[in-house]
């Protein structure tokens, strides 16, 4: 008897648009200040059926998609997604495969994932097998450009929604952070957890004369507190920290090497990735089995919507960051979006994939140029 074989579905066609939406105040955090978010959507299709994915990068990463990543899948099979992700991963070798060309390898990658899922009629969640019926989330802004009315407006808003984690940006004026942060735990009270991010500002011996001073307001997790470069200076504060402060880094993590190197050196309590710079879902997942493997907690950096079913399905996440700027920006371009329950992100398992719509005419009005 012959034996079955499921017929491929070729992928015919990829299409990618950059968006540009301004912030609703300007912000900074301890190195950068922006007032735009720049968001490259990618579709992909396939028998009749269009699978979404986004990154969140410069618009250049729509360039990379059109002209050397949407030939490479077209025609491979909308199955087998690894195996694109390899011949993406390959056709970037002499462009670069940090940066810019992960973040692209990243959209089109998720549009796969989520077409896919459409293919099969399954929810994202579902298709990845959920081991959690709903993800926390940490509520993440207190940019430094914030007025102290602003800053604790914010996260007082989180913690009465329910919102147990808040995060504040710190780094930008060393000298007034700690105060910054004693305003950050009184408005949340005793019961949220407070996290402090320096994107990297500090030098070793200020992050470690700092942590003591932010210990006295039960801060509990420290971003970058230096470089995530750094990984010896890493390692020397997670080992001076407070006890119950955790280090957390790895977002500008672009692919798995970096990772590995990272929990190599001992370098945090906490790994954090990011699915639309480290490769895409593809990306995430080998760092999700990374963790696991080696006992160290996952936080999904950003984008809530796309690290939402990962989180449903990755045994080592612990929590995804509901990032002030990509809440607003996800909730203007797609249909779809879910709300934090009494802290707790949710999947809307009646949709396919992502479970996300792209708004065409709301979104025409942020084209990039």
């Amino acid at each position: 008897m012959e034996e079955s074989r499921a017929k491929a579905v070729p992928i015919e066609h990829v299409d990618v648009a950059a968006y540009d939406i301004p912030t609703d105040t300007p912000e900074s955090d301890g190195t950068l200040e922006w007032n735009k978010t720049t968001v490259v959507v990618t579709k992909a299709k396939a028998a009749g059926v269009c699978g979404l994915g986004y990154t969140y990068t410069n618009s250049s990463a729509a360039y990379v998609v059109e002209n050397l990543l949407a030939g490479v899948v077209c025609a491979m099979d909308a199955m087998d997604v690894p195996g694109a992700w390899v011949a993406m991963s390959h056709a970037v070798r002499n462009f670069g495969r940090p940066g810019i060309g992960s973040a692209a390898i990243a959209a089109v990658d998720t549009a796969l994932w989520d077409l896919k899922a459409r293919l099969l009629n399954l929810p994202l969640a579902k298709l990845f097998g959920a081991v959690r019926k709903g993800v926390p989330v940490y509520g993440s802004g207190g940019f430094t450009s914030y007025s102290a009315v602003q800053l604790q407006t914010q996260l007082r808003g989180w913690a009465e929604c329910g919102i147990r984690m808040v995060k504040v940006k710190v780094g930008r004026n060393p000298r007034e952070d700690p105060e910054r942060v004693r305003l950050a735990r009184q408005a949340i009270g005793e019961d949220t957890e407070l996290f402090v991010d320096a994107n990297g500002a500090y030098d070793v011996k200020q992050a470690s004369r700092l942590a003591l001073e932010f210990a006295e307001s039960k801060v509990c997790w420290f971003e970058e507190p230096v470089s995530s470069d750094d990984l010896a200076g890493l390692s020397r504060l997670r080992a001076a920290v407070p006890a119950g402060m955790e280090i957390a880094a790895g977002e500008y993590g672009y692919d798995l090497n970096y990772f590995h190197r990272m929990l190599q050196a001992g370098a945090v309590d906490v790994l954090q990735a990011d699915a639309t710079r480290c490769g895409g879902i593809t990306g995430f997942l080998k760092v999700g089995a990374l963790c696991e493997a080696l006992c160290i907690p996952l936080s999904a950096h950003t984008a809530p919507s796309l690290h939402l079913p990962l989180g449903c399905a990755l045994l080592a996440l612990r929590h995804l960051e509901y990032f002030h700027d990509h809440v607003r920006v996800e909730a203007k371009l797609f249909d779809g979006v879910q709300t934090p329950v009494n802290g707790i992100l949710y999947p809307d398992l009646t949709r396919p994939g992502l479970g996300l719509e792209l708004r065409g005419k709301e979104a025409e009005l942020y084209a990039a140029a």
